[in-house]
């Protein structure tokens, strides 16, 4: 019986059919395989089975291996862990990989959209440009006007797939578009910019306003007068520049001191202290009570320190302040802490880690058990380094728990506990808790006892991976000091898995960067430090550094990562120096070596690495020299 509906094609043909690509048809393959079956032949007709696609969609790895940005056996790999899953975009997996930065990617992304990258500072965007649109509409899209030529909309994006909110700007404009890429830190910079300018404080006459009212100290009574006297519009005004000078500027603290004769503010900026402005000392006690207002404080007690938290909105964004307030014989002394999240969630490559420093970090954060230790003094930019490290991780495939006193930045990817001592809810028992709620990660704010130290080693070694801070000079010292909390040595030995000991240097300012000439009792060592005297920079001080010649800070690191030849000298000897000599012979850089590669690189002085590597950074110059000469 015959089909009606199948091709008389392959029987009738003597000659093989070929389809376009030369290759044999369907009907003529089958034909061979079954030449006297015409039934088969004509059913061959229902079905014809697509081969392997050879065809591929150019995307961002594409553009980065053209682009010399990965290699062509990190191209491989990302294309094996694609195929693996196939879920998972380029992008996605080459920053989870390390083998891209954010920048790089968007560049990419920009040449696949035929669209020019550019950074764009804030100096360059009109505030013409920006009034065009409205601030959340800016944010919430991630597209901020830049300029206007003649009759076209200059805009910049972050999002350059986002056609549907660029052709939204072009309906609110009413204008031609015209549409470039950059950074989103770059947008939220143009953002903070304008809005700062639309805030203007006449600071002579807020002052002249306060000292109108003159308030008593002493007198328990005038608690009532103080609050009244605080929700007064000088007094918020007064307190509301501090706040967003000191976040224009780049501070990390404020301080406000009662002197004398007069209320002395400082801000810390780079890590050191400048002395912004002096007030008149009847203001204090209102500029005092008013910062205890707003961080839920007691304002009639002025004789025990106070320590409190509140949110702000400065430029359109969050900032947390940490405030804390301690008697002196001058008065009250209070000093605020500026957290701002965008500085802590960055990428490890944008720390100031060397490449192999970075990579063997990266290593030892993807290790399922341990310890991980970042050692430093307060200051040193640990809190920064860790939260870094666990935004590396997979938050959605693991649970990351931490426990911090105090909790600086708030992490969705985590579950964060605030310590309590007044409670009873330390490190030590947040811990046990945190062990039975089934975590992979664990960060602990601070190893400062015995029993902390303990449960973090029984985490590590019952399948945990603990991520810690330490207070110690340099990394290998961290051994000494785990064994002087009480931990034997065989557990550390067993548990610890690398120490990262870090430093923050500040960075020449670009703007009055020079070469300049070297005191000569600096130059023979210099010269065995392997750095040309006439290759050294430093900053002349200008109006954007604040006469400072330095402007920002990069961190400069050590890595101890220990192997089998350290556990064995852990356990036969962990006292400092021997570790220290056990460190120097593996040939890992020190903090002292990484300083000298940024000295070497004209990012920072060689004054810098001296002043924060203290003793520790002369004495291995002085090693150095000695081992040259």
């Amino acid at each position: 019986m015959k089909l009606p509906f199948l091709s008389e094609k392959s029987k009738d043909s003597s000659e093989p059919q070929e389809d376009v690509q030369g290759h044999l048809s369907t009907d003529t393959a089958t034909a061979q395989a079954y030449p006297d079956d015409e039934s088969v032949r004509g059913l061959s007709n229902l079905y014809f089975p697509e081969g392997p696609s050879e065809s591929h969609v150019r995307d961002i790895a594409d553009v980065l291996l053209d682009m010399g940005r990965i290699t062509d056996d990190q191209h491989a790999r990302l294309r094996q862990e694609q195929a693996a899953k196939p879920a998972s975009d380029a992008a996605t997996c080459l920053l989870k990989e390390g083998l891209a930065n954010a920048d790089d990617v968007l560049m990419a992304q920009a040449e696949l959209c035929g669209l020019e990258f550019r950074r764009i500072a804030a100096e360059d965007a009109q505030k013409q440009a920006f009034d065009k649109l409205d601030t959340d509409f800016i944010k919430r899209s991630n597209i901020v006007p830049v300029s206007i030529d003649e009759s076209t909309l200059v805009i910049a994006t972050s999002e350059p797939a986002n056609v549907f909110a660029i052709e939204d700007v072009k309906r609110q404009t009413q204008m031609n578009v015209e549409v470039v890429v950059c950074p989103k830190d770059d947008i939220e910079k143009i953002c903070d910019a304008f809005q700062e300018e639309t805030i203007e404080y006449d600071l002579d006459n807020i002052i002249s306003d306060m000292t109108e009212v003159e308030v008593v100290q002493d007198q328990q009574e005038e608690s009532e007068d103080l609050e009244k006297m605080a929700g007064q519009s000088p007094v918020i005004k007064f307190v509301n520049y501090l706040i967003s000078n000191a976040i224009r500027e780049g501070a990390s603290d404020i301080h406000i001191e009662p002197k004398e004769k007069f209320m002395r503010t400082r801000y810390r900026i780079d890590g050191v202290l400048f002395e912004t402005m002096q007030s008149p000392l009847k203001m204090h006690p209102a500029i005092v009570s008013r910062i205890k207002i707003m961080a839920n404080l007691d304002i009639s007690e002025r004789r025990l320190p106070q320590d409190g938290k509140v949110s702000v909105i400065v430029g359109g964004r969050a900032i947390d302040l940490r405030i804390s307030t301690l008697p002196t014989n001058q008065g009250e002394k209070v000093v605020i802490r500026v957290l701002d999240s965008r500085s802590i969630l960055r990428g490890l490559e944008q720390l100031g880690m060397e490449p192999v420093v970075c990579d063997a970090f990266r290593q030892q954060i993807a290790v399922p058990h341990g310890i991980l230790l970042v050692t430093g003094p307060t200051g040193s930019g640990k809190s920064t380094t860790l939260y870094s490290a666990l935004c590396q991780m997979d938050g959605d495939k693991l649970n990351i728990s931490t426990v911090e006193d105090p909790v600086e930045y708030q992490l969705d990817f985590c579950n964060q506990v605030q310590a309590n001592e007044k409670i009873g809810l330390d490190f030590a028992l947040a811990l046990r808790s945190l062990l039975r709620q089934d975590p992979d990660i664990i960060m602990i704010g601070e190893i400062r006892d015995n029993e902390t130290a303990r449960i973090a080693v029984q985490a590590a070694l019952t399948g945990h991976l603990v991520l810690s801070t330490l207070h110690t000079n340099d990394a290998a010292s961290s051994i000494t000091r785990l064994v002087d909390i009480g931990i034997d040595a065989y557990l550390i030995a067993a548990s610890l898995n690398a120490v990262l000991a870090q430093r923050l240097v500040r960075k020449i300012c670009p703007d009055c960067k020079e070469i300049y000439q070297v005191p000569e009792h600096m130059r023979k060592y210099l010269e065995n430090s392997g750095i040309r005297p006439e290759e050294i920079f430093h900053g002349t001080g200008c109006d954007h550094c604040r006469g400072s010649g330095y402007v920002g800070r990069v961190g400069i690191y050590e890595l101890l990562v220990i192997d089998e030849t350290f556990r064995d000298m852990i356990n036969k000897d962990s006292s400092v120096s021997n570790m220290r000599r056990v460190f120097h012979e593996s040939g890992q850089p020190s903090l002292f070596d990484d300083g000298i590669k940024k000295v070497k690189q004209g990012v920072t002085t060689i004054e810098e690495v001296l002043r924060v590597t203290e003793v520790y950074g002369q004495n291995e110059a002085e090693v150095f020299v000695e081992n040259e000469g």
